[in-house]
């Protein structure tokens, strides 16, 4: 009997070897969650007959560290959740493992080639179906001009032109002059020429110039107050901007909203425009909010989707399907999906992924433990095979 309780500790012990084994084998593995064996002891009625691996446990719920890479579709999820992924048959599974790319169709994937599940484009402040997440690739469309914004400070120490009246060709003319960029439904740059000028101690008059063609006979007065703040109740400028060539006409405005008259230099602190031209795609990546937002060559860029994260009732009760990633079950209860930072979901931490969560001196102190516990139990064997040879010899 003793011989079969000390070889039933050693199997034992061999199968937590596997485990620990396996652990340290990991401890570089993104992802990956460290397994403990539990032992059982086996009895057969009242009478103890050995030892068992009766269960692994993994510790789900303990995260890595955080290990930085700067690649943009790199992300580790600070806190609870699983990444979510569709396989070829359209089973789910889950995993901590944030290394994305883009296939040849732009359709986002896992390491392991599984597409990554998210939400579409948001269209009217609710996020579209899941589903899988496709990057387009293409050009993106020009977007023509709808409005400026310029704020600045008007110097309060500029005196009148010395040419009373204005000519866009004449410097004495005006006090200064800034150029704004506007663009037609083609894409083609246009520039929109302010000329600011002194016409009274409260009012500055600006004129307007597009491209090289003659000044426009549209004129906005601002009005400031004695605090050199612009008057309550100015409204944009509306203006109009015939390109030709092929390309609708500009139909734009110009707020000053903000600018001030006050001693000292004149500024300007704003001067932007709304549209631009046509790019091309250049890249994607990640933000912290889980925003998938594509890049292109015209410096503009666009969200194309949310990565999804799913968190479970029991997290612990996941089956594992691979060290680093898991499936849902009855035990683990229904995968609730949301996105990073709503609800139980975790933020993301882009441009870093999340690395083994194994504790390699602990680990270590197992292993010490394991050899202490093998030679142990093969001193029993060996006390019993000396006891059964003196036993025979004694016979």
């Amino acid at each position: 009997m003793s011989f079969d309780i000390a070889l039933s500790g050693i199997q034992a012990i061999n199968q937590s070897l596997e485990t620990t084994s396996n652990n340290i084998a990991n401890a570089a593995t993104y992802g990956f969650k460290s397994s403990r064996a539990n032992f059982s002891s086996v009895y057969a009625g009242t009478h103890a007959n050995g030892v068992e691996i009766g269960s692994l446990t993994q510790t789900i719920g303990q995260n890595g560290s955080t290990q930085n890479t700067g690649r943009g579709l790199d992300a580790a999820i600070d806190g609870r959740g699983f990444f979510v992924s569709r396989d070829m048959t359209g089973g789910m599974t889950y995993t901590r493992v944030g290394i994305f790319s883009t296939d040849t169709k732009g359709f986002l994937v896992d390491s392991n080639g599984k597409k990554v599940q998210g939400y579409g484009p948001s269209k009217g402040g609710a996020l579209g179906p899941m589903g899988d997440m496709q990057v387009p690739t293409g050009q993106i469309d020009a977007k023509p001009t709808t409005s400026i914004a310029y704020i600045g400070n008007l110097s309060a120490d500029w005196t009148a032109p010395k040419t009373a009246t204005f000519n866009a060709a004449d410097s004495t003319s005006y006090n200064m002059v800034k150029q704004s960029i506007v663009y037609d439904s083609l894409g083609s740059q246009h520039t929109v020429s302010q000329f600011f000028v002194k016409t009274a101690d409260d009012t500055v008059t600006v004129h307007y110039k597009f491209d090289d063609k003659a000044a426009e006979t549209t004129t906005t007065a601002l009005k400031f107050d004695t605090k050199g703040q612009l008057a309550t109740g100015t409204t944009p400028t509306a203006l109009t901007l015939t390109p030709g060539a092929g390309a609708d006409p500009i139909a734009f405005s110009i707020d000053y909203t903000g600018t001030t008259k006050f001693s000292g230099e004149a500024t300007t602190t704003t001067n932007r425009s709304d549209g631009y031209a046509s790019g091309a795609f250049v890249g994607v990546e990640l933000s912290s909010d889980g925003s998938l937002v594509a890049k292109y060559s015209n410096d503009q860029s666009q969200v194309v989707g949310t990565v999804a994260i799913a968190t479970f009732a029991n997290e612990g009760g996941l089956q594992a399907i691979s060290d680093t990633s898991w499936s849902a079950n009855a035990d683990s209860g229904t995968a609730l999906y949301n996105t990073p930072g709503v609800g139980l979901s975790g933020k993301l931490t882009t441009g870093a992924l999340e690395g083994s969560n194994v504790d390699i001196t602990s680990e270590l102190v197992g292993l010490m433990t394991s050899q202490r516990n093998y030679q142990a139990n093969s001193k029993v064997l060996t006390t019993e095979n000396q006891m059964m040879q003196a036993l025979m010899q004694a016979l």
